[in-house]
Formats: structure tokens, sequence, C-alpha cells
């Protein structure tokens, strides 16, 4: 294709050596002309070529299995997870992410009955009647990425010789995740990689596909909540801290202008010390934290309203006034008023100090 190209130069450099005069609009109509007619006979696809492949991908596929591996630099510490997707057209999910340290799963189903979060490390679950996954961007999710290339007009195009490579706009639950580009096997269009920054093009977190499979198979109860709820229990360690240590307090690092820490007190519980940590100001609001429990029945608790939401390290439960979350053998519940949905992301997602700010 190099020497092609460099032929049509070399052509037009003798005609107008040769004194033959051609009009500016001609001669660049004419190059462009020639240039596409290369472009086209090297097999290269345009970006609308492209776009118009990706959209028919998502219109013919039956499901996929995924396997990645998710890498997040949004808190004080690098943190790793596998993330491990099963989705069957047109509404069946399920989404396991297991931390780098083996000791707390988390697994997100959306079937028939709702949408349930399980920690069967801990015996909870809890159900959802939601939009999700479809209500935001999910890093994790081909369709979800492919939608967000889709539909942004601003995106940006490249091409290298293996992978098609988009940067886009996102419309994840976390604001601070502002640019996202991903990556594509030029051979399938599977996805390679994900990268998603902030404003400042920093990466926040990086997710790299590890397997692919286009129109999976799937068994009778790979959906079910029970069952997926059993199976996981039973390859799995609950990850309770040890009952005679003292609990670590952990404290925001980030709080919304105008806001202060205020106090703290320790409160006895059935389960253990409590520990209530109250900011005060413009936009004030309460942190408790306890020691999780094993829960004894994995009867779901419906949520009547409220959503699952990703923070990254853990998935979380929230409603209009608080957001609940458990991590690292803590069970967090975040309280306010006054908060919006963002801030309390953001509230949650800083929650790993272990001294006041």
């Amino acid at each position: 294709m190099r020497s092609r190209l460099l032929n049509v130069f070399a052509l037009f450099i003798q005609m107008r050596q040769r004194g033959e005069s051609m009009k500016k609009a001609i001669w660049f109509a004419t190059l462009g002309l020639l240039l596409s007619m290369i472009l086209v006979g090297c097999g290269e696809k345009t970006q609308e070529d492209i776009m118009t492949d990706l959209d028919n991908k998502l219109s013919e596929m039956t499901g996929y299995k995924a396997k990645s591996t998710m890498t997040l630099e949004t808190g004080k510490d690098q943190q790793t997870y596998e993330v491990d997707v099963w989705h069957q057209v047109k509404s069946y999910y399920r989404v396991a992410l297991q931390n780098e340290n083996k000791d707390q799963s988390q697994i997100i189903l959306r079937n028939d009955d709702g949408v349930f979060v399980l920690t069967p490390a801990l015996n909870k679950s809890f159900r959802f009647q939601s939009d999700w996954p479809t209500n935001s961007s999910q890093v994790y999710l081909y369709e979800s990425l492919i939608q967000d290339i889709l539909m942004d007009p601003e995106r940006s195009f490249q091409a290298d010789e293996d992978y098609y490579i988009f940067q886009t706009n996102t419309n994840y639950q976390n604001k601070n995740l502002s640019t996202q580009e991903i990556k594509l096997n030029k051979k399938d269009l599977s996805p390679a990689q994900v990268k998603i920054m902030n404003a400042d093009l920093e990466v926040l977190v990086q997710l790299d596909f590890t397997n692919f499979e286009w129109n999976a198979s799937f068994n009778e109860g790979d959906f079910d909540m029970e069952r997926n709820m059993t199976g996981a229990q039973m390859t799995e360690e609950p990850a309770m801290a040890e009952p005679l240590e003292a609990m670590t307090v952990y404290y925001p690092m980030y709080t919304p202008d105008g806001t202060q820490f205020d106090s703290s007190r320790n409160i006895e519980s059935e389960n253990g010390e409590r520990v209530v940590l109250q900011y005060m100001g413009e936009q004030p609001f309460t942190l408790i934290q306890e020691q999780s429990q094993v829960v004894p029945a994995s009867t779901p608790m419906n949520m009547s309203s409220g959503e699952p939401v990703d923070l990254g390290f853990t998935i979380g439960v929230m409603t209009e006034e608080s957001l609940m979350w458990s991590y690292n053998g803590v069970d967090f519940f975040l309280a306010s008023e006054n908060l919006s949905a963002e801030e309390m992301m953001s509230i949650a997602s800083s929650v790993y100090g272990t001294e006041e700010k």
C-alpha cells in the first residue's frame, strides 16, 4: 500500500514539473479520489463501515461469555479484580467479580424475577426492580461499550495493525469517569481493552479482556439466584474479621465543599461494635460501620426503591437517602437527606483512610 501511495504522489509531481496546469480544487479532489480508491483496494474499512458492522453485531449476537482483569486506581492502593460475564440475549446477565485476595466475591444477576446483588460470603442478597444495566454505562458489558461508541457524535477513531480504537464520552454512575478508550480486535470486533479516564486523562479504571466467546451456550439455572448463591458459597470462605480484633475505623478522604467532620461515637450492638461518624455543614451526612455478619437466610431483601451501584471495589445498594456496601469484612451505611447520588458515590469510593483528614 505504501508503494502505491508513493507512486501516486510521484505521478502528480511529474505532472507539475512538465508545466501542466490545473486548478487547486481539481488537484485536491482528484488526489482525494485516488487515495480513497487505494484505501478501498487495500481492504481498509472506513469508520462508517465499522459502525455498521458493530450495529450488526449487536442485532445478530445471541449472547457471549467474557473474562477480563479489571485494575482500579481510584483508591489509596491499586486494586485488581477478575470479572466473569455471561449474557444471554436479551435480558439475562450474570456478572461475577472476584478481588485479588479471593476473600469476597459479588455477583450481579438479571433474570425474569428482577436484578439481584449477591454477596455469597455473607449469605446476603438484594433484589431490585431496576433498569440495570441499561440505565448507565457498564465497563464490563460488550453491548454497553458498543452503544457508547454508536451514540457518541464526538467520538474519535484510529486504527493500527490489530485494533480499532475509539475514544468516547461516558455515561458511568461515577461522573469522575469522564472519557474512555475502547480497543476492539479487528478480526471479529471483540473487546480487547478499555481504559476509563478522568478529566485530566489519568487512567482510573483499566479492563483487559482475556477471553471472549461469541454466541455462547448456557445451561438451565445459569442465571438462577439460589443456584448462583449456593455455587459461589461452595468455593468461597466467609470474609469475616476476627471477632476479638478491634475494628479498624475508616474515614472518607473526600467530603463535599462546606462539610466537615464533627464527631465519632461507638455503640455496642448485638453484632458487636458500631462506629457512627457525623459530618456537619452545608451537606451533612452520617457514616456508620460495623463488622460484617453472615445473615441466617439467603432470602433476598426486596428493595421497593433503589438501584445497584458500581463503586469500583464493590457493588453497593443505593436508595434516595442512603448507600450501603460491604467491603473487607465491614458493613458501611451512608445516610443523608441532602446529598445527591453522585456525591454519595464519591464519598463512599473514598472511604479508605484510617485517620480523619
